[in-house]
């Protein structure tokens, strides 16, 4: 049976939606997590400035330059969230995560390392209701370099976690969710893994040949904007435009509520659209882009309909999609609108995928 990430709501329409629910779970399974992360010593300096860490073998380098390490020491809970949140599109249904009976860490990680998660199901149980069930799951740490800095052979462990874990049913997700479920969409150019001696290698988007004139897709996960996310972008980008950080404006002539600034909005939405053309190998613009004001406590959707694909001249490795996409607010009023062409590995050409374990 081949595991989905889209859901029928209509012919050639599909929705997105990710992780497994409890009933496919079994004692024994193995998955590899994609993609991987690779941490630097700017994201080390601000999880102990935003955690309130002060053991400064995170963020002071002449002191960990005297130190057994000799550099930065990764914070360890940076660590833990980065690979509990890199078994996401797998663990998606996922409730609650009910405890860790272990958290081990047998090597240091350090900036510029890059992480891998990879997970085995220990057991599965029944939940306190009938919409959720437990998953004991394992949770394996990797990483592609020695202490020195050196590359490995082969990511070498350096953490392993073991968790409970409330996912909630088939059943048990459509009592939850905005909009029940369709019937899932078994084709071979939309399975999440690949198998690979027994373990299932998470994929991501649709090979240049998978993505057929006609076919829409509605993207997850939707987003939602807060205020500091938006002062933030704003502030990066040298944007002073009032409306995106001065709170007196926003309560004199935006009830109270800051204005998303529209280059946010169009990379949001065309961020949304990632998971389901996570093939992509170039954006080659954008054209005819129409937007329309969203504030603070808005919540976004993308969908994105393929409008034709053809042979590129160039690149005999791959394709040009061109695609439409739009977002909808809460309301469902259209916010953004624009078409793309996008360059796209095809499926038996020369791409990164195997090369990198993807």
């Amino acid at each position: 049976m081949i595991d989905t990430p889209f859901y029928r709501a209509g012919p050639q329409r599909y929705r997105e939606h990710f992780g497994l629910f409890f009933e496919h779970y079994a004692p024994g399974q193995r998955y590899v997590h994609r993609p991987g992360v690779t941490l630097s010593q700017q994201d080390n300096a601000d999880e102990t400035l935003d955690s309130y860490n002060g053991a400064m073998i995170h963020f002071d380098a002449h002191y960990a330059g005297m130190s057994s390490w000799r550099r930065p020491l990764m914070v360890s809970t940076l660590t833990v969230q980065r690979l509990v949140g890199m078994t996401a599109k797998t663990f998606g249904c996922r409730r609650d995560i009910l405890g860790f009976a272990e958290i081990g860490l047998s090597a240091p990680v350090f900036g510029g390392d890059t992480i891998y998660a990879e997970s085995e199901i220990l057991a599965c149980r029944p939940g306190v209701t009938p919409e959720i069930g437990v998953v004991t799951v394992r949770i394996t740490g990797r990483k592609d370099r020695h202490h020195d800095g050196t590359p490995l052979a082969e990511p070498a462990v350096f953490a392993n976690l073991v968790a409970d874990v409330e996912v909630f049913t088939r059943a048990g997700w459509n009592t939850v969710a905005l909009e029940p479920l369709g019937e899932p969409v078994r084709e071979a150019r939309f399975a999440c893994y690949r198998e690979d001696a027994g373990v299932r290698v998470e994929q991501w988007g649709l090979f240049f040949e998978d993505a057929r004139p006609g076919d829409s897709f509605i993207h997850a996960p939707r987003r939602s904007f807060h205020r500091a996310d938006i002062v933030r972008d704003a502030r990066r980008s040298f944007d002073f435009t009032a409306g995106f950080h001065q709170a007196p404006w926003a309560d004199a002539r935006q009830q109270g509520r800051l204005r998303v600034p529209e280059t946010m909005l169009l990379g949001a939405v065309t961020a949304l659209t990632t998971r389901t053309f996570g093939r992509v190998s170039a954006n080659l613009g954008w054209t005819g882009i129409t937007l329309a004001a969203v504030y603070e406590g808005d919540t976004i959707e993308a969908e994105s309909t393929v409008v034709d694909a053809r042979e590129s001249k160039s690149r005999p490795h791959e394709g040009v999609l061109t695609v439409d996409t739009f977002a909808r607010n809460q309301h469902g009023a259209e916010v953004c609108r624009y078409r793309r062409n996008l360059l796209v590995y095809r499926r038996e050409g020369d791409t990164p995928y195997a090369k990198a374990g993807y």
